[in-house]
């Protein structure tokens, strides 16, 4: 059973106020009774050696490693063995540091930062890409590894030289996303919803601004960073970004919320309509597979229309998506046409198959299904 473990998280995305699925498992982990640490990527500024644990403000048996390396990131493009010889020095510190001994690693690392091999007591080595491995590093980051868990079948394809056994599990829902009360709707305003790192350069902007422009009727409520400074996942703020923020800001029909916490997203995601995914699928590092969002969205059980998404295509009603896998150019006729039809897109037995999906993929479900793979593992 996943309880009572020293559970060690390494995650290529900070803690902050933005949740992906690294932030969502470590939280349920820790609810499950086990002590759990999520390891930060290293303070890239910082050249100074430390390694600090930090209880966390959520979860009692929760904990935030903060860290930095005594070696500058750069050797890693470099001098890759160099890197890797003086990263195993790193991760007996952090083992140190953390003092216990660690039964699971499990590894989000997509960089081949913490090569598995490196770590102390032969713990179970969880190996979890969520995004497609965009080059060799982020299939070296399997090597040595027990089990490989993705959200998708195609990144689980791309480790077919990696000789262990790999399990599709989808993404999951967090509890507080379930645990809500609707609030009524006090207008007859239509407004639709829309979650994420405005910062990233996989977004379909010239798509998704047509839509903005095209339905001056309907408000776009825009939640997550569009500013660097808000951001805990990464970002870009190259010329083609700023556009795309600037564009937004002037736009009477857009509201920047900037990030806030899930628990508070859960609440207001109740007061939407209707929810929108625009990502360049050409571009996309998820390449239109799989989305962490899809499921938050579906919880509410209102309509979700979106870019083309592979792991949905066979699951008929749940998305309102392009079938193109090469642009979104009739997106912004099927935001019209739901928008149109709003009533019937959000009938309350669409509205039912939604949220039921979304509940059959909680959180706690998915330890459930880890621990089934976890108890095959011979170790």
């Amino acid at each position: 059973e996943l309880k009572n473990k020293v559970i060690l998280i390494i995650s290529p995305q900070a803690w902050g106020k933005m949740f992906l699925a690294k932030h969502h498992y470590a939280i349920e982990l820790a609810k499950h009774n086990n002590e759990v640490y999520f390891l930060n990527p290293p303070q890239e500024e910082k050249v100074t050696n430390t390694v600090q644990i930090k209880k966390n403000n959520i979860v009692s048996n929760l904990y935030l490693i903060h860290h930095s390396l005594p070696f500058t990131y750069k050797i890693k493009f470099k001098f890759k063995k160099i890197f890797h010889f003086l990263m195993h020095y790193h991760i007996k510190k952090i083992e140190q540091t953390i003092n216990k001994k660690i039964d699971i690693i499990w590894s989000f690392d997509l960089g081949d930062y913490y090569p598995f091999k490196y770590f102390s007591n032969n713990p179970i080595k969880f190996f979890n890409p969520i995004d497609e491995p965009l080059n060799k590093d982020g299939i070296n980051s399997a090597k040595n590894c027990d089990v490989i868990v993705s959200i998708t079948k195609e990144i689980l394809a791309m480790y077919h030289q990696s000789n262990v056994p790999k399990h599709f599990i989808h993404h999951a829902l967090a509890e507080e996303f379930i645990e809500l009360d609707t609030p009524i709707k006090n207008d007859n305003i239509i407004r639709f919803g829309l979650s994420g790192n405005w910062l990233r350069k996989d977004i379909d902007t010239d798509c998704l601004l047509e839509i903005v422009k095209e339905n001056e009727e309907v408000i776009f409520e825009f939640w997550g960073s569009y500013k660097t400074i808000q951001s805990n996942i990464g970002g870009e703020s190259d010329t083609e970004v700023k556009r795309f923020i600037a564009e937004l800001m002037v736009s009477k029909n857009v509201v920047l919320h900037g990030p806030i916490h899930p628990s508070e997203l859960a609440q207001e995601f109740r007061r939407m309509d209707g929810f929108l995914i625009c990502y360049d699928i050409l571009k996309d590092q998820s390449h239109g597979t799989n989305y962490h969002k899809v499921m938050e969205y579906l919880s509410t059980g209102k309509v979700v229309v979106s870019n083309n998404i592979t792991t949905y295509a066979s699951i008929p009603n749940l998305l309102e998506m392009s079938d193109s896998r090469t642009n979104n150019n009739n997106l912004p006729t099927i935001f019209k046409n739901v928008v149109s039809n709003l009533k019937h897109y959000n009938h309350p037995a669409f509205q039912a198959l939604r949220s039921n999906f979304a509940k059959s993929n909680l959180y706690s479900k998915k330890i459930g299904e880890i621990e089934k793979i976890l108890k095959k593992l011979k170790k």
